[in-house]
């Protein structure tokens, strides 16, 4: 790769030498070029690489001193001196390479000149090694050093100095101890080169080196050094700095089971695999409760393929086909399949699969719900309905047969209606076309008689029936002073290639077909509310996988964010700051879900309690103020006209249903725009009662009449331009619409696109006796004195989970408790009995537990003897966070109940006011 270019000077040289030397053939990489002169001159010598120059009969010593004067530093100079000349350049032997001894002979200077060249061959070669040596250790990010068997540092590369902070002068020569800034070598280290040199191979290992920083973490691939006759010398070592990185990977593992928490616990199962079905990327426990399999390992065995194999045959090649039509990133398409599981039950599924890319690579996302309990409803609907249409039938008013050859037949029944004339029509011998011709032309009404008779000639029943076994043709016939609707069936009879022979039947299907055209009409409705109900369904699936993914991926991308700017305080602190509140959001899209499920189970109950409405709305007030003015926006509260303030309702209830509406209110109104809530009292209240209306208007944006008629049902968005990144379930206004309706109230909405909308609420709410209201607000403030903040209480945390205990653990220690933990409620109850009496001041309870729940644990510390013991305060610390679950905790003894995620907040607002 190199080229080294030599300008040779001869000085003084005989013809003979000097031809030699310039028709001597270059090495590789070299080229010559050539000047003479008799005698030294000191501008030809400064120029010079290579100086080759016959000082016999000369100043020999003169020559040298020019030489030695002017030459490069590294220009080499052969001087062919006698012997009597050595002595006197021996003081410049320095700076002379090599001496030639005269006379001199041509093959004597031809060897030894090629002798020269092969050793400026070698010096160059070993070089370039030296260069590509250097280079390459020096480019690296990976510490690179060469130790002697002693352990001292012959030779380091830069990423080592940049690491321990030192020049390669304070480093090479020097041992472990004072190169890391510690005070003793470090034992593994010297015990890993001992086993290197002793095995004579490379090892590999995973070292801590504890420095004046800290420690560090380094992979290390150490090799022996060898002398030149194979005995070892020392050690090469490579190390790569994997602190930084360790530390990110398990905080990303901390990161990934908090989300595989939530992955794992969802109710709709979620698959995940590569585009050819061959890799499993992921599953949760919803999904492989719905295919059937324990695990992901079990459905992999069982032969997972695209398609899992307890999916029904007649289903599989439908998916894969579903499937097969996905071609861009974000497509998706919704399936109906059936799954048979291993006891022979048949599952429902409805599921949606979405084509995504992550890291490069396309993957297909699934979505599966069970909808068996539904689709056993639709059975059971299609088979009433089948047996209604049953149950109306009427009896055949002809029965006859024919023979489509002769065009011959005979009556089989009759009815004796003289108005439809059949008795008249259809007696004696039977011919097709005559009988057929004669009832059309009497009884069917004009406009059927031309089908009638062309789908009853012989030729068309020949050409059909040789298709159907069975015809059914429907017409009318004046049946007195009224149309009646009638049907005739043709069946194929007896050896219908041999003989073409028919049995035809004619009835009347007036009731049927009038009740067909009402049942319809019901169809029809029904249908439209069917199709309406899987496009909801459709949307959810749609909806929630935009609307979780939205936080879940701010939640994913600020927390590698954050990872990657550890050197920036207040960047981190912007980021985690943004993935709380896309946790929050995302708990509320979840909280929306489960709320909706609970009400329409019918497992919601109002807590009515006194209360003041003025002061529910002042509180009111103050939770929305602050976004209102953050928004720019107008907000006001009126309530002048209530004469009853005191009330008995549910405060929950009544402020979920105005912050929903105010939610709204918020979402879609610009800035400078108007916000008011009305409490107006209304006349015409029973005795004991008041009436109420609260209106909550603003000037937003507005609806569409098309979306204001189906606002309260359940996955409605309005999909307008104006409103399409908001987010949300489409559970709002169906959740507020049943909250009303649980208390027996109304809602109504006004909307005009580009002015506003307006939503009434009217209530009939039972009047509280005065004062009641003050009474229980004291009774719930009395016993709270914030001064009593008792932070260095003993506090025992009952929970089965390693992450939740951490995170309590953590926040209550910072603020000065002291935890001990159980892992489920036997163990609670263990450490309760076990401790000294008064030992702990305060209980966290978890419910669902293994071994012993919350529930069952906290009785069994009620019954205890020591009442010291048993009446230890408990607050329940549960994600079972309904209404019906606080009754329960309070029910079984605790005297608390906080709902996970855990708001620090209200925990220890809870803690003081158990402790005081």
């Amino acid at each position: 790769m190199y080229h080294c270019p030599v300008t040779f000077y001869l000085v003084g040289l005989p013809d003979e030498i000097a031809r030699i030397i310039e028709d001597a053939q270059p090495q590789p990489s070299f080229t010559h070029h050539f000047t003479r002169s008799d005698e030294p001159e000191e501008a030809l010598t400064a120029q010079a690489s290579a100086i080759f120059a016959d000082a016999t009969g000369h100043d020999a010593a003169a020559w040298a001193r020019v030489f030695a004067a002017h030459r490069q530093a590294t220009t080499t100079v052969t001087l062919i001196v006698t012997h009597d000349q050595v002595p006197a350049v021996e003081p410049y032997f320095n700076d002379i390479a090599d001496l030639w001894i005269a006379p001199l002979s041509a093959a004597e200077a031809s060897w030894r000149f090629n002798h020269w060249q092969r050793a400026c061959k070698r010096y160059a070669d070993s070089w370039e090694t030296s260069q590509y040596l250097e280079a390459t250790i020096n480019s690296i990010p990976s510490l690179v050093w060469y130790k002697s068997k002693d352990g001292i540092h012959h030779k380091v590369n830069d990423a080592f100095c940049a690491t321990v902070n030192k020049t390669k002068e304070q480093v090479q020569g020097r041992g472990h101890a004072y190169i890391w800034d510690v005070e003793a070598d470090d034992p593994a280290c010297i015990e890993s080169e001992r086993r290197v040199m002793a095995a004579k191979s490379t090892i590999v290992s995973e070292e801590t080196v504890q420095t004046s920083d800290g420690t560090r973490l380094l992979t290390t691939y150490k090799s022996p050094l060898y002398n030149i006759d194979g005995s070892v010398m020392g050690t090469v070592g490579v190390g790569i700095d994997v602190t930084q990185e360790r530390a990110y990977e398990d905080e990303i593992v901390e990161k990934n089971r908090t989300m595989e928490t939530i992955f794992t616990t969802m109710d709709c199962g979620v698959i995940t695999h590569s585009l050819d079905g061959t890799r499993l990327l992921g599953i949760n426990q919803a999904a492989l409760d719905i295919l059937g399999y324990d695990s992901a390992e079990d459905l992999m065995a069982a032969g997972f393929d695209m398609v899992a194999p307890s999916v029904v045959d007649e289903d599989a090649g439908k998916m894969r086909e579903s499937i097969a039509t996905l071609k861009n990133v974000g497509d998706s398409v919704s399936t109906e399949y059936r799954v048979r599981h291993d006891n022979g039950d048949i599952v429902h599924v409805m599921g949606n699969v979405k084509l995504i890319e992550s890291d490069g690579e396309l993957l297909l996302q699934r979505y599966l719900l069970d909808y068996t309990d539904k689709k056993k409803e639709e059975v059971r609907k299609e088979r009433r309905q089948r047996d209604l249409i049953q149950a109306l039938s009427e009896d055949y008013l002809l029965v006859c047969s024919f023979s489509l050859d002769t065009k011959a037949g005979e009556a089989l029944r009759v009815s004796g209606d003289r108005l439809r004339k059949l008795d008249e029509l259809f007696a004696g011998e039977l011919n097709l076309d005559s009988c057929l011709g004669g009832y059309i032309n009497e009884a069917v009404v004009e406009e059927d008689q031309a089908m009638l008779r062309d789908a009853l000639s012989a030729e068309s029943l020949i050409t059909r029936l040789t298709d159907e076994s069975r015809i059914h043709v429907n017409y009318r016939i004046n049946h007195g002073d009224v149309t009646e609707y009638c049907q005739a069936t043709v069946v194929r009879g007896g050896d219908w290639p041999q003989a073409h022979n028919m049995v035809l039947g004619l009835r009347s299907v007036d009731v049927q077909t009038r009740e067909e055209m009402k049942k319809k009409a019901l169809l029809e409705e029904a249908l439209t509310q069917a199709n309406k109900a899987n496009a909801a369904k459709s949307a959810f699936l749609s909806n929630m996988s935009h609307d979780i993914r939205t936080p879940m991926n701010a939640i994913v991308g600020f927390t590698t964010l954050a990872a990657s700017r550890l050197d920036q305080p207040e960047k981190v602190e912007e980021y985690l700051n943004k993935i709380k509140s896309s946790s929050t959001h995302l708990l509320s899209l979840i909280n929306d879900i489960l709320d909706m499920s609970h009400i329409e189970s019918g497992k919601v109950s109002l807590d009515e309690q006194p209360y003041n409405l003025v002061d529910l709305l002042d509180d009111l007030y103050s939770i929305i103020q602050a976004e209102t003015s953050a928004r720019q926006l107008y907000f006001s509260i009126n309530t002048e006209s209530v004469r009853h303030t005191e009330v008995r309702c549910d405060k929950l209830r009544i402020n979920q249903i105005l912050l929903n509406l105010l939610g709204n209110a918020l979402k879609f109104t610009n800035p400078g725009g108007f916000i008011k809530v009305t409490l107006d009292e209304l006349p015409g209240a029973p005795v004991g009662y008041g009436r109420y209306r609260f209106t909550v208007s603003d000037t937003g944006i507005g609806m569409s009449p098309e979306f204001v008629e189906h606002i309260f049902d359940p996955f409605e968005r309005e999909r307008t331009s104006t409103i399409s990144g908001i987010q949300g379930t489409g559970l709002g206004m169906a959740i507020t619409k049943n909250l009303v309706d649980m208390m027996h109230g109304t809602i109504s909405v006004k909307s005009t696109q580009g002015k506003g909308t307006s939503f009434t609420v009217e209530l009939t709410l039972q009047l509280a006796c005065e004062g009641a209201t003050a009474a229980a607000q004291e009774a719930k403030t009395q016993h709270v004195d914030p001064s009593h903040r008792l932070r260095h209480s003993r506090i025992l945390l009952v929970d089965d989970n390693d992450l939740n205990r951490e995170i309590a653990i953590t926040l209550l220690e910072n603020e000065g408790f002291t935890v001990e933990y159980a892992v489920n409620g036997c163990e609670a109850v263990e450490k309760i009995m076990d401790a000294p009496s008064g030992h702990y001041q305060l209980v966290l309870m978890d419910v669902q537990m293994p071994v012993m729940n919350g529930y069952e644990a906290t009785k069994a510390i009620r019954r205890l003897n020591d009442p010291t013991r048993a009446q230890v305060p408990i607050l329940a610390m549960t994600a079972d966070a309904f209404e019906e679950d606080r009754q329960k905790a309070l029910r079984s003894g605790m005297n608390g109940h906080l709902t996970k995620p855990v708001e620090i907040d209200k925990l220890f607002e809870a803690l003081d006011e158990v402790l005081s």
